[in-house]
């Protein structure tokens, strides 16, 4: 088969599963807006609660939780933004809220890291948020808990610290939108399947990172997301 290929195929961009050596396969990567209420106040909005909106970044932005990234290029404000990701292990089009978590595979501590100048430079001109949003290393996600280990979501709270500092700290019944209720209304425009992930959204308390800076994540039930910001390319 790779003969009729022009280049070689990329490798699959896998996560690690914690107490497994099975792999866990990405697909998409979905990322939810402004789901904490004051998230969006710090952002300078009023919250929305008429529909859940989303932006998505691709497979390849995904890092490995535990090591160093780069600072990112063409951005001079790059910040953190902590999330609970929802991993899917089965299909999902047009769900009910009751039937959505049915499709739910596992969960992880995520970092939906931003180009936050260009992001904003984007939105004051009506235009898509690709450049602050989906690049490299802009996923950093931990090794996945499965979702018979990781216990209800009700009342776990979620912690950024930067450099030993707590920068966010929030708890998961904050969300606008719940998980169940993310699911089903993303599966009315697609047919989620199993390797898709749902970032769900971050609390306030976003911030800048510098080269040097070492940020740790947490969410009870998870492993930790940990990750060292290098120096620019």
């Amino acid at each position: 088969m790779s003969d009729h290929l022009v280049f070689a195929a990329p490798p699959p961009v896998l996560l690690p599963i914690a107490g497994r050596s099975e792999q866990y396969p990405v697909n998409r990567i979905f990322c939810v807006g402004r789901n904490y209420a004051e998230h969006a106040k710090e952002m300078g909005f009023e919250v929305d609660r008429e529909a859940p909106f989303y932006f998505t970044k691709p497979a390849s932005a995904y890092a490995p939780s535990g090591g160093t990234i780069a600072y990112p290029p063409g951005t001079q404000n790059c910040h953190y933004e902590m999330e609970l990701v929802v991993a899917l292990g089965g299909p999902a089009y047009k769900v009910s809220k009751d039937r959505a978590m049915d499709a739910v595979f596992g969960y992880a501590c995520g970092l939906d890291m931003t180009r936050r100048d260009l992001q904003i430079a984007a939105r004051e001109k009506g235009r898509p948020w690709d450049l602050g949003k989906a690049f490299e290393n802009s996923a950093v996600i931990a090794p996945l808990t499965e979702a018979d280990g990781f216990g209800p979501l009700a009342g776990k709270p979620i912690e950024l610290k930067v450099n030993g500092e707590t920068k966010q700290n929030a708890s998961l019944d904050d969300l606008i939108w719940s998980v169940p209720e993310l699911i089903s209304h993303l599966s009315g425009f697609y047919h989620l399947k199993a390797g898709d992930l749902i970032f769900t959204g971050t609390p306030a308390g976003v911030g800048p990172v510098k080269t040097g800076d070492k940020l740790i994540g947490t969410i009870d039930g998870c492993e930790p997301v940990e990750i060292t910001i290098g120096d620019a390319d």
